[in-house]
C-alpha cells in the first residue's frame, strides 16, 4: 500500500515468455498488493512461466485482441478492490521500477491517472524509437492535444496508472478491442475532467520486446484520428459514439476523499464555493 491505498499492477500478457521474469522481478512487492496478469492465449510458455513466478494468470481461450485484454485486466484489479491500478507491459519495454512513483501520485490525491511519457525529458530515437514512429508519435500528440484540449507529451505510452474512482466511473468496455483503445481511454478520461499527470520513462527497444508492423500502426494512426473527430463531435453535442455517451460530470478530488478517509472533516459547499453537489458511487459529482 501507499498512503493506505491499495495498489494492483496489471500485466496484459500476450507471448510475453522472454520478457515476463525480468519485468515481474523489477515490481516492487513491498508497495504492490497484488499483480494481476492476462494471458490473451498466447502460444508460448508465458502461462507456464507466471505460475512458476507465483502469479495466478487468468487465461482468454482465445485472443481478444490488445483492448480485449486490457478490458479483463481492470475488472479484475476492480473486482479485487484496488484503489490505484497500473498498466505495465510484460515486454520490459517500459520501466517496472516506476510503478511507486506513479502510484505515489495518484495515492496522495495529486492525479487521476499517470502516464509514463517516452518523450518527457529523454531523446527517444537515442534510445531506439525508429524514426517513422517518432514523427508519427509527434504529429499524433499535436492532434490531439488540439482536439482534447490537453497538453501532453504523449498519447501512446503502454504505462499507466489509474484511480479506481476515475477507472470505475469510465465505460471503457465500450472501447475498442484492438490498439485504439488506448487512445479511446484517454479521451474518455478528458470527457470526465480528471486530472492527467505524467511522468518520464526510460524505454527499451530490444528485440524481444513487442511491436506492431507498419500496416497495424497505420490503422492505429487512423484509429486515433477516428478518436479526435468523435471527441469533438461529442464536445459540440454533433455526435453520440457509444465510449464517449455518458456523463461524467466532475472527477471528485481525491485528497478530500483521503481527508474523509482519515477523519478530517470535508469542505462545505458554502465554505468551497461551489454549491449543492452529491457524490455518487462512481466517484463522480453532479452539480
Amino acid at each position: 500500500m501507499i498512503n493506505s491505498r491499495r495498489i494492483s499492477v496489471v500485466l496484459p500478457a500476450y507471448n510475453a515468455e522472454a520478457t515476463l521474469s525480468r519485468t515481474v522481478a523489477e515490481l516492487d512487492r513491498e508497495v504492490i498488493d497484488e499483480v494481476v496478469l492476462v494471458d490473451d492465449a498466447s502460444s508460448d510458455r508465458t502461462v507456464e512461466l507466471a505460475r512458476e513466478l507465483g502469479l495466478t494468470p487468468i487465461c482468454h481461450e482465445r485472443n481478444k485482441g490488445y483492448g480485449g485484454n486490457q478490458k479483463t485486466c481492470y475488472r479484475t484489479a476492480l473486482d479485487l478492490g484496488a484503489d490505484v491500478i497500473v498498466m505495465v507491459h510484460p515486454d520490459y519495454q517500459y520501466s517496472p521500477l516506476l510503478v511507486p512513483a506513479m502510484a505515489s501520485m495518484i495515492a496522495y490525491g495529486e492525479y487521476d491517472m499517470v502516464l509514463g511519457s517516452r518523450i518527457l525529458a529523454q531523446n527517444s530515437v537515442a534510445r531506439g524509437m525508429p524514426r517513422y514512429k517518432y514523427v508519427s508519435n509527434r504529429f499524433l500528440t499535436f492532434v490531439e492535444n488540439v482536439a482534447l484540449s490537453e497538453k501532453l507529451s504523449e498519447y501512446h505510452t503502454g504505462l499507466r496508472a489509474f484511480s479506481s474512482s476515475l477507472l470505475g466511473g469510465l465505460p471503457f468496455e465500450r472501447n475498442s478491442d484492438d490498439f485504439v483503445f488506448d487512445n479511446q481511454i484517454i479521451a474518455q478520461v478528458a470527457a470526465a475532467g480528471a486530472r492527467i499527470g505524467e511522468i518520464s520513462c526510460p524505454t527499451r527497444y530490444a528485440a524481444d520486446s513487442s511491436s506492431i508492423n507498419l500496416r497495424r500502426s497505420i490503422r492505429y494512426g487512423l484509429g486515433v484520428l477516428r478518436t479526435c473527430v468523435d471527441y469533438r463531435l461529442a464536445r459540440h453535442g454533433l455526435g453520440h459514439p457509444a465510449y464517449l455517451d455518458f456523463e461524467p460530470g466532475k472527477m471528485t478530488d481525491l485528497r478530500a476523499l483521503t481527508a474523509v478517509a482519515d477523519g478530517v472533516p470535508e469542505e462545505s459547499p458554502a465554505d468551497s464555493g461551489e454549491g449543492s453537489r452529491k457524490l455518487c458511487t462512481c466517484g463522480t459529482l453532479l452539480t
